[in-house]
C-alpha cells in the first residue's frame, strides 16, 4: 500500500515564521531556528517508506525549501481560508493520487522520529485517523487513509482544546482514532529552555540541527559586582570590550569611593546597588536578559575563550565554574588553587572567585544569592547542593588576584587556615555579622 507524508510549513522568512519567539530570538534567528527544525524532521522523514511532499505558504517563496527537502520532493502551496480548511485539502490532494494512507505533520516538532511516522502508519491499519498529540494539547500530525473534512470543520487552533476537540468530532462523524506517541513541540521561549534541560539528558538531541543551534545561541549574561575596583577595573575591560557584541556585560557598582566609575568604558552598562556582593549580583541578574549569568569578580584574568568553555560545559549542566589559578609559583598558593578545585568536584561547592555560572532558571528557583555581608557564595553553593544540582567544571581556569593573601610564607598560611576556620563557624551556625567582622575586605 502506498502512503504518503505531507509536510505542513511556513518557509522559514525572517519576521514571517516562528515570532512568538521574537523579541528573544531576533527575526533571523527565528527563520535560522526553523530551518533547523525543517532539515531535522526532513532527515526522518526520508527514512520512511513514504513519499515526501512538502506544503508550504507563502506560495511565492517555496524555492527556499528545497535547499533542505532536495529536488526530487513534489512542493505545493496551502490553499484555503482557515488552518483547518488548509489542512484538509492537503490530505485530499494527496489522498487523490492513489495513496492508501496520508500523514500530515507540522514542523514545531524537531524531536520527530522516523518510529513516530511508522508507528502513525500502522494505526491507520487498524483506525481511520490518527493524530500526535502535543505536550501543550495540540497535534503535530494528522493522518487519513481517506479525506475527512469533519475533522477539521468549524475548529479553532492555538488552544489547550485542539487535541480534545478533534478527536471529539471525529467520534462524533464515527470514526475510530488512534494516538501517536506525545511530543513537544516549541512555539515559546519557555519551550527552548524545556528543549535545552532535555538536551542535558538525552545526547542526541546535542548532535541535531536544533540542538547544535539552540548550544550555539544560548544568551550570556556577565555580571561584574565592583566596589573600589580602581587597580583592576582597566585589566578586566580590556578582557570584555571584544566581548560586547556576543554577550550581555553589566557591571554593578556597590558605591565606589575611588575612581572606579569614572574609569568604566562607556560601552558597558552600569547599575548601582547597596554594597555587598549579594546585593549586587542578585540586581545584576533581575536586570540581565541571558539564559546563563556568568558571574564574574574585577580581580579576574579569563581564560582565551570563555563563553565557548561556559556553552560547552552548560550543554550538560545546569551550573558549573571555570576554578581558580594564580600566577604566584608559591607552593601555597599552588596548594590552594589544588584544594578549591577540588572541591567543586569532591564536595560539590564552588565559590565566586572561580567563576560561577549558572543556568537563568534555575537562579532564581534557587532563590539567588543570600543577603548576607559574606558566605554568599558558599551558602548558594551549598544550597544547589541541596537542590541535587550536580556542577561541571570548564577546561581552563580563570587566573584571580592574590591581594587577600601575604607575601610571606607562614602569614599566607595563616589566612588560608582563617578562611577555613570560617567557613567551619559558618556551618556550625555562628552569627554572619560576628564572622563578617573576622573577615578582611581588601579591597
Amino acid at each position: 500500500m502506498r502512503r504518503a507524508i505531507i509536510v505542513f510549513t511556513r518557509v522559514p522568512v525572517a519576521g514571517q515564521t516562528k515570532t512568538r519567539l521574537m523579541p528573544y530570538f531576533s527575526p533571523q534567528e527565528c527563520a535560522g531556528l526553523h530551518t533547523c527544525f525543517l532539515k531535522d524532521i526532513a532527515g526522518q522523514c526520508q527514512k520512511t517508506q513514504a513519499d515526501l511532499y512538502i506544503c508550504y505558504t507563502p506560495d511565492d517563496k517555496g524555492a527556499a525549501l528545497k535547499n533542505i527537502f532536495g529536488d526530487d520532493k513534489i512542493y505545493f502551496p496551502q490553499m484555503g481560508e482557515s488552518l483547518g480548511e488548509r489542512m484538509y485539502m492537503a490530505i485530499q490532494r494527496i489522498l487523490a493520487k492513489d495513496y492508501g494512507s496520508c500523514v500530515l505533520i507540522g514542523t514545531d516538532v524537531p524531536e520527530i522520529k522516523q518510529a513516530d511516522l511508522d508507528y502513525a502508519f500502522r494505526l491507520l491499519d487498524v483506525h481511520d485517523i490518527v493524530l500526535g498529540p502535543t505536550q501543550d494539547c495540540g497535534y503535530y500530525l494528522v493522518g487519513m487513509k481517506k479525506p475527512v473534512r469533519e475533522v477539521f470543520e468549524k475548529q479553532t487552533y492555538s488552544h489547550a482544546s485542539v487535541l480534545e476537540n478533534t478527536a471529539k468530532a471525529a467520534f462524533e462523524a464515527g470514526y475510530t482514532v488512534g494516538f501517536a506517541r506525545t511530543l513537544h513541540d516549541i512555539d515559546e521561549k519557555e519551550d527552548i529552555s524545556k528543549f535545552r534541560n532535555r538536551m542535558r539528558k538525552i545526547v542526541a538531541l546535542q548532535k541535531s540541527e536544533t540542538g547544535r543551534y539552540l548550544l550555539k545561541k544560548q544568551k550570556i549574561s556577565i555580571i561584574v559586582p565592583i566596589y573600589n575596583e580602581e587597580s583592576t577595573i582597566e585589566s578586566l575591560q580590556k578582557q570584555l570590550i571584544p566581548l560586547l557584541d556576543k554577550c550581555e556585560i553589566l557591571f554593578v557598582d556597590g558605591g565606589s569611593k575611588d575612581r572606579t566609575l569614572s574609569m568604566i568604558d562607556s560601552r558597558f552598562r552600569v547599575l548601582h546597588s547597596e554594597k555587598g556582593r549579594a546585593n549586587q549580583m542578585n540586581l545584576g541578574a533581575k536586570e540581565s536578559s541571558g539564559d546563563i549569568l556568568f558571574f564574574l569578580h574585577s580581580d579576574s584574568e579569563l581564560p582565551k575563550h570563555p563563553l565557548a568553555e561556559i556553552r560547552y560545559v552548560m550543554k550538560d549542566h545546569l551550573a558549573g565554574c571555570f576554578g581558580i589559578a594564580f600566577h604566584s609559583k608559591h607552593f601555597f598558593m599552588w596548594t590552594c588553587r589544588v584544594i578549591s578545585n577540588h572541591r567543586i568536584k569532591d564536595r560539590k561547592i564552588m565559590f565566586g572567585d572561580q567563576g560561577i555560572f549558572i543556568d537563568r532558571e534555575l537562579f532564581f528557583e534557587a532563590g539567588m544569592f543570600p543577603n548576607l555581608p559574606i558566605m554568599e557564595d558558599y551558602q548558594f553553593s551549598l544550597t544547589l547542593k541541596e537542590m541535587g544540582v550536580k556542577l561541571g567544571i570548564a577546561k581552563h581556569r580563570i587566573y584571580t588576584s592574590d591581594r587577600r593573601f601575604p607575601k610571606k610564607t607562614i602569614p599566607k598560611l595563616k589566612v588560608m587556615w582563617k578562611m577555613n576556620r570560617l567557613r567551619k563557624m559558618y556551618r556550625d551556625g555562628v552569627p554572619i555579622d560576628r564572622i563578617s567582622k573576622m573577615y578582611r575586605d581588601v579591597r
